[in-house]
Order: structure tokens, then sequence, then C-alpha cells
């Protein structure tokens, strides 16, 4: 009888795969042993490994690329990197380095653009595309970098009032996008996106506000799904309508000639996740392609807004189970030393699932448990696998610690979690490390920031200041 840990994996899934192997029973991460990290760091441990970011950029640069080769597709693609997923410094360092492009979300992205302009990594061939719901400080911030000579910053129109407040701040002409109000699956709560432009209104508000217009050039249309790129019937019908806009905004407008598909590739949540991304690619260039051709009008540029994609599969975090708790004759809790609320806040707020597996003693045998975190609120655990609403793990034993790691974990979980601020139950936030390898394959790491000190938290708090007064 199987009654290993590895065994069950092994029989589960296919293993090991392209980024998951083992050295003897520790878990490795693109060759990185997990338990030496936890020996030299400790834990609760986040951390990014640097590399995958920019690999992931290169696959998706590929798949384009390919697929653009195949149909005959004469435009070019533009990355451009979703900033909202993970603002950090050493995540765009990384990402600009393959020559991509960015996507904002809200005035203070503008001044992070500026920054990056400032220290030459970003230059005036780099596009600078504003999406989201602007007003005052927004509007001023994308206005300044536009005066200031980004000539390759696009607004893309959310509204009706938004293009008559860019025009109030900005001088001279510039260029703008429309986004398309996409309508959602039925199961959604609502029937359209609260971002964007309805379908119906996109031409009427072109030939009113844009089309005599001379100080406004329309160049680029913004599609994006909420529910992501999916080999779906919905996905494909939303893409179709979307084109039969374009083609007729086209026919209007000769400076039209780029599409933004927006964001929506999925990443690996699971070890049995199976999504095919050269399909996808090919069969949306096709789809296009074979719009445009009957239209007889030119394909357009293609801007993709990958965040999850680009950033998600470069974080992790490691964990010990500190406890187990027998709360009935079924249900073992591992008590873990930190926070799902405050350190994976996507697995309590939308019940978000990552790839997670135990980091050590995978020739023990396994049990079915439960995983708490630390706060004394109800919802903080993680049952999101998919064994049926519980975990399988190596059995605990106090007398040989157990490691679990969370993968897949880079978007969004910082920004949610409030990086740098208070947490719930003002449990101290991780020590984060970054990873990095170099040519020769030589794994390097650094801590980017400690673990959260009490005397942090009573700063923000207000203690230590009312100590100086």
């Amino acid at each position: 009888m199987n009654t290993k840990y590895y065994d069950l994996i092994n029989q589960t899934f296919y293993f090991p795969q392209e980024e998951f192997t083992l050295n003897k029973d520790n878990l490795q991460f693109h060759g990185i042993d997990l338990m030496k990290l936890v020996e030299e760091y400790g834990t609760p441990l986040k951390f990014t490994y640097l590399p995958k970011i920019s690999q992931n950029i290169n696959r998706a640069k590929m798949w384009f690329r390919n697929s653009m080769e195949k149909h005959g597709y004469e435009a070019k693609y533009f990355y451009c990197y979703c900033t909202k997923s993970s603002h950090f410094e050493f995540i765009l360092n990384e990402a600009l380095k393959n020559n991509i492009h960015i996507e904002t979300s809200s005035a203070f992205d503008i001044n992070i653009v500026e920054q990056l302009m400032a220290e030459g990594k970003i230059n005036k061939n780099t596009f600078i595309v504003c999406n989201g719901f602007k007003r005052d400080q927004y509007v001023t911030n994308i206005a300044r970098l536009i005066n200031n000579g980004h000539k390759n910053t696009i607004p893309v129109i959310d509204n009706f009032e938004e293009l008559d407040l860019l025009q109030e701040e900005i001088d001279g002409k510039f260029k703008i996008g429309i986004r398309i109000a996409a309508e959602e699956e039925p199961k959604f709560e609502f029937y359209t996106s609260r971002l964007g432009i309805g379908y119906k209104d996109i031409l009427p508000f072109y030939r009113k506000q844009i089309a005599e217009n001379k100080k406004v050039e329309l160049k680029m249309l913004h599609f994006f799904i909420n529910a992501g790129i999916r080999d779906t019937a919905y996905y494909w019908n939303e893409l179709l309508k979307c084109m039969k806009v374009y083609i007729a905004l086209k026919k209007e407008c000769p400076s039209l000639d780029s599409l933004n598909i927006g964001g929506g590739f999925p990443i690996k949540n699971s070890l049995a996740f199976d999504y095919d991304y050269q399909y996808m690619v090919d069969e949306i260039l096709n789809q296009i392609k074979i719009a445009c051709d009957d239209a007889e009008v030119a394909v357009p540029h293609i801007f993709t807004e990958f965040g999850s994609f680009t950033v998600g599969e470069s974080g992790g975090a490691l964990y010990q189970v500190l406890y187990q708790k027998k709360q009935n004759d079924r249900e073992n809790w591992n008590m873990i030393d930190s926070s799902f609320i405050t350190t994976l806040p996507d697995t309590w707020a939308i019940n978000k699932r990552f790839v997670m597996m135990a980091v050590n003693r995978w020739n023990d045998t396994y049990e079915r448990v439960l995983l708490g975190g630390l706060t004394c609120d109800g919802d903080d655990y993680y049952n999101s696998e998919q064994h049926m609403n519980a975990v399988y793990l190596p059995k605990y034993n106090k007398e040989k610690p157990l490691y679990i790691g969370f993968f897949n974990t880079g978007a969004y979980q910082e920004t949610i979690g409030g990086f740098g601020g208070l947490s719930h139950c003002i449990l101290p936030q991780p020590k984060h490390i970054l990873i990095d390898k170099d040519k020769n394959g030589i794994i390097a790491t650094e801590v980017f920031s400690e673990q959260q000190k009490a005397e942090d938290v009573l700063e923000i708090l207000g203690y230590n200041k009312k100590k100086e007064q």
C-alpha cells in the first residue's frame, strides 16, 4: 500500500513538474532547495523568484510571434505590464529588462512611471496605457506626463466626461483609446462591466466628440473580459462583438490602428493545471484577422496587459506547522505560524486557490487535515485545495517540524494585504526575500524587507508619537 506523501502526490498528479522537483524528501522550486531557505531565513517567509517574470514575458512574446507568422498577421505586438498586480520596484526592474510597456490604473502609478523615466528604465518609445476611472489627480498626472513630452501616453477613455477633463489640462494634440464596457457572463450579478463605454454608444461618442476634434487622435480600442481569456462560447462571442465595433470605427477613423485585448491569461493554481496558451493566441489572432479581412480593413496592432501572468508565478510563501488541534474525531487542524487573511488575502476574500505542498518530509505517511491561521477570526483558514475542502500533508509530529509552501502567489497579495501597514490582529508581516539566478545558474538571495517589529506597528498606531510629545 502506498502511504507516503510522495505516493499521494505522484498518483494524483504528474510529478515532478517543470518548476517542482524533489531533493530526497525536500521540495525544490526552480532548483531552489526550499528547506535551505527556511534554515537561513526562518518562517513565515515570503519570496519572489525574479527570473520567472522574464520567462513568462518572453513566453507570451513567443506565442504571439509564432501566431503572427502562422497567420500572416501584418501588425505588431506590444506586451504591457499591468502594474496593479504588483507595484514593487524589484518587479518593474525585472519586467523592464524585456522591452515591455506599462499599463496604469490610478494617479500614483504615473509617479512611478516618472521615477522610472528619470532613471532611464522607460524611454520615449515606451507606451503608457492609462486605464481606470479618471478624476482629479489621475487626470492631472496624465496631463503632466504628456505635457512633459511623453507622446506615447495613451489615456483610455472610460466615460463620456473624461475626454473633456483631459483636454482642459493637456497642451496640444494627444492620443487616446476607448474602453468597451463588455457584457459579463450570465452568472454575474450585473449585465455590463462598470468600466468603459457600451458597445452601442462608442460610434456615436466618436462622431460627437472625436471625429472633428483636431486635438485628439484615436489610436486604440480596449477590450477586456472580467472572466479572463478562456476557450468558451462567451469569450469568442464578446471578441466578435468587439471586432464589429473596431471595424465600424476603423472605417470612419483612419488613425485607429490598435486593439488592446487586456489581461486575463490564467496562471497555474494546481498541479493539475492545464491551459493551451499557444492555441488561445492562435485562435484570437485568427478570429481578428478573419473579421478584418472580410471587412477589408487592416488588422490592428495587438496590445495585452498581463499582470497576474507576469508576476503571479514568481511568488511564494513558506510556513511552519506549529501545532495540531484535534477538534473532534474527524477534524485535525494544523495551525501555521502566520495568517492566511493577512499574508494570502485572496484565499479568504475570493476563495482563490494556490499550489500548496509540503516542503519537507515527503517520505513520511500522510493524513487529511485542515489548515488554520493565527488570527482569532473564524475565516482564517485554507480549504481551497481540490481534495474536498481539506488538504493532505505528512502526519503531524511535534518532534519533526513540518513546513508547507504556497506557490504562484506573486500577484496582488502584498497590496491587498496592505504591505508595510497594519494586519488583522496586528500579526507581523513576514520577512520577504528576493531570489535571482545568474547565467551560470548560481542562485543569489537578498532580504527585501525584514519581519515587521512591534515598534513598527506601534508607530503606525500612534503610540510612539504620543511618547515623543
